[in-house]
């Protein structure tokens, strides 16, 4: 490049920043998402909870907050907005009876007396009760938390469970204690965008405030209890009145069993507790897993092993190319004809290393796809990583990957349509068919697999179920948007100019020597070192994916999958090297499976994790759907690491051969 050593030092310093930024933005305790600020409540003000679905680690399945008899708010059920992402995870956000007023602390309020439960509702309970459902409440944008100690250590929770099972009698937790944390409001103390924990940024008061004293929302704690109420006592109290007498609540003891035909009272207290946590810290309670710090040593160990493997692998691949470049260049031309004969490895395969691949479409099919999984991925990281898809903002980051998804349609078209050119040498006719087989193939094998597991969910009445008008919204996206940006791309690829080969193709196919072991099981052994650069990483997504735990870690998935990228290129480099050394020269295939191999590893790592980790995972449809989706997601991992090692192969046999001259 023609730069000096201080503008080496320079760079250097720069990409460690960079880095440091990413981590930073991923390692810090407390975040939220950009534009978004804190809200005033003034005493008094009324704070409104709501109820998301039902969830559980036992079936995987959610179910509406109002599908068990619970009480119903006096203005009727509403759906709050939801985007996208929200619906595609099964969130169904709704409004609930509770109601607070700020700085207003209450206790023995009365909430509701239900109907006599019938059986078909006893029955509902008590399978929601032993399939360990949990209740899902938000106020302010914040998720119920719930502590629970386990000898030394405090557990966080999110929500609270429905009820207990004691032997064979069934508690509900039908009184709920919460504590709300709230944080005066102060001018000076409004953090801005980017604002993060004890870093934020303060903006300086712009006017006065003289008015009454605000406060802000940091924390939203509730403690479930099973009392028993006097439901006759109930039933001349109307929702909000106060219960007659004092409602103790013991965390450690049950009495409200559920039976047929009796009546359900429900009840709750309040206590507002001003705290120093500032508002952008106040997603801390919910980061701070448990294991974090075996998490972060973990994930650092992973990363300096990775780098130092993929360090050699590139230092060995360097000298030995360089090597036989070198003494096969030293050769004047007359020695290189006289040892024509005696040459082997990819010197041989010159004359057939460029011949076109069987199904070459499937080929340029796939590695455009791969191009938009991959783009997405990478553009998805970095925006979360930034802090722009925070927990704070639910469904966001599923709203970012589809939405840049879309988008990057326009770079399938245009790779799939010049590879295509390119192994045409020149001609683009067909870039039509090859831009929608791209444009239909992965979406098209997601669709068909999203489908069968949306019957399973409609079958079950979850919320998880993907509702009909979305299908169509869906659809409209797809062909409206992701079509037409595929085609666009195809065609810039039609007209851009295709790569030129160094060397001819031999009219007549070169014999590919026996070899002494089949070439599949290095391709399929080539996924190992890819895997062990993220399989620490996948443990922790596949606990946010599967056990309810929050995932905010994206400065470090950053950081792996950068490396996975790099491993990826250069085990498909090593792989493709190898081959042409034993004068097998369609390599083509090999170098995109090579890489892409790494999804059958996951596969069996999530088959693992449910055998394993996931023992409670009961009744062969919530198995059907892990497995669904687990599919889904191993699928456009083949391809985006597929698609890396195809393409780094392909420069590389390029480079290859045209650095040397074969006469």
């Amino acid at each position: 490049m023609g730069w000096s050593s201080s503008h080496g030092g320079v760079r250097i310093w720069i990409l460690a920043s960079l880095l440091a930024a990413l981590l930073h933005a991923g390692a810090v305790r407390g975040f939220y998402l950009p534009g978004s600020y804190p809200h005033k409540y003034e005493v008094g003000d009324v704070l409104s909870v709501k109820v998301n679905s039902l969830t559980s680690i036992d079936t995987e399945m959610p179910f509406t907050y109002y599908s068990l008899p619970f009480c119903k708010p006096q203005e009727g059920v509403r759906d709050s907005a939801e985007n996208l992402g929200e619906l595609l995870m099964g969130d169904r956000i709704e409004n609930s009876p509770y109601r607070f007023r700020m700085y207003t602390n209450e206790s023995d309020i009365l909430l509701c007396r239900t109907d006599a439960l019938s059986a078909a509702d006893l029955a509902l309970l008590r399978e929601r009760i032993d399939q360990m459902y949990q209740v899902n409440l938000i106020l302010d944008n914040l998720p119920a938390i719930r502590y629970t100690r386990k000898d030394d250590y405090v557990l966080r929770w999110t929500g609270y469970p429905v009820g207990i099972r004691v032997q064979d009698v069934y508690y509900l937790f039908n009184h709920l204690k919460f504590r709300v944390l709230v944080h005066k409001y102060e001018e000076t103390n409004v953090a801005r965008v980017m604002g993060t924990g004890d870093a934020a940024e303060v903006i300086p008061a712009v006017a006065g405030s003289d008015g009454p004293p605000g406060y802000m929302v940091v924390g939203f704690e509730v403690v479930p209890c099973s009392f028993q109420h006097d439901a006759e006592t109930a039933k001349n109290l109307k929702m909000y009145e106060k219960y007659p007498s004092k409602i103790q609540c013991e965390p450690t003891t049950v009495a409200m069993a559920v039976k047929e035909n009796q009546p359900l009272v429900f009840s709750y207290e309040v206590e507002f507790v001003e705290m120093d946590i500032k508002w952008p810290s106040r997603w801390d309670a919910y980061l701070k897993m448990e294991g974090a710090r075996v998490h972060w040593f973990s994930i650092l160990n992973s990363l300096m092993v990775i780098a130092f493997l993929a360090a050699i692998v590139l230092v060995i691949l360097l000298r030995t190319v360089r090597r036989d470049l070198t003494r096969y260049e030293e050769l004047d031309k007359e020695a290189q004809a006289q040892m024509n004969e005696e040459l082997s490895g990819w010197k041989l395969v010159v004359g057939d290393v460029f011949r076109a691949p069987d199904n070459p479409v499937l080929l340029c099919v796939m590695v455009g796809d791969g191009v938009q999984i991959l783009g997405m991925a990478v553009v998805t990281i970095l925006f979360a990583a930034l802090g722009f898809m925070s927990p704070a903002s639910r469904g966001a980051l599923v709203t970012g990957m589809l939405f840049f998804y879309l988008v990057l349609g326009i770079a399938a078209g245009y790779a799939a349509v010049r590879l295509w050119k390119t192994i045409r040498v020149g001609d683009h006719s067909g870039w039509i068919s090859v831009s929608w087989r791209v444009a239909c193939f992965f979406p098209g094998i997601a669709f068909l697999i999203l489908t069968t597991l949306n019957f399973l969910l409609w079958g079950s009445h979850s919320t998880g179920a993907i509702p009909f008008s979305l299908f169509v919204i869906l659809l409209l996206l797809w062909f409206c948007i992701s079509v037409p940006l595929t085609l666009v791309g195809g065609y810039l690829g039609a007209k851009a100019p295709h790569l030129e080969y160094p060397v001819r193709t031999n009219q007549i196919p070169r014999e590919i020597p026996s070899q002494r072991y089949p070439s599949w099981l290095l391709v399929v052994g080539a996924g190992t070192l890819p895997f062990g650069t993220l399989f620490i990483e996948l443990f922790f997504i596949m606990s946010s994916l599967w056990m309810g735990r929050v995932y905010y870690v994206f400065g470090f998935l950053f950081v792996v999958l950068v490396l996975l990228v790099v491993v990826c290129a250069e085990v498909s480099l090593v792989l493709t090297y190898m081959h042409l050394c034993v004068e097998d020269w369609k390599w083509w295939w090999k170098s995109f499976f090579s890489s892409g191999s790494v999804a059958l590893y996951i596969f069996l790592y999530s088959v693992n994790y449910l055998v394993f980790d996931l023992k409670s995972l009961s009744g062969p449809v919530s198995a059907t759907l892990y497995l669904g989706y687990s599919l889904f997601m191993v699928l456009a991992i083949m391809l985006a690491t597929g698609t890396v090692g195809f393409l780094s192969s392909f420069w590389f046999v390029h480079y290859l051969f045209s650095s040397v001259k074969l006469d």
